[in-house]
C-alpha cells in the first residue's frame, strides 16, 4: 500500500510480465494506458491480495 501518492492511496502489486500474447489479449477488452502494463499473479498471492484489499478498503479515508 502506498499511501504517499498524489492521487491518494494505491495498492501496489508485483508479478511477473505477461507475454505478448497475453498483452494483446487484454489490450482487446482494456487497452492499457502509456503508464500502465499486464502482469501476472500467482494465484498463491490471491489469499494475501485479498487481504490488502480489505485492509485498505476498512482503512479508507482514513489514509
Amino acid at each position: 500500500m502506498d499511501t504517499d501518492t498524489a492521487q491518494g492511496p494505491e495498492l501496489v502489486l508485483q508479478g511477473k510480465f505477461a507475454d505478448a500474447a497475453t498483452r494483446a489479449a487484454c489490450s482487446q477488452d482494456s487497452p492499457p494506458a502509456a503508464d500502465e502494463g499486464v502482469i501476472r499473479i500467482p494465484v498463491s498471492m490471491v489469499d494475501q491480495i485479498r487481504k490488502a484489499c480489505d485492509a485498505a478498503q476498512a482503512a479508507g479515508p482514513q489514509l
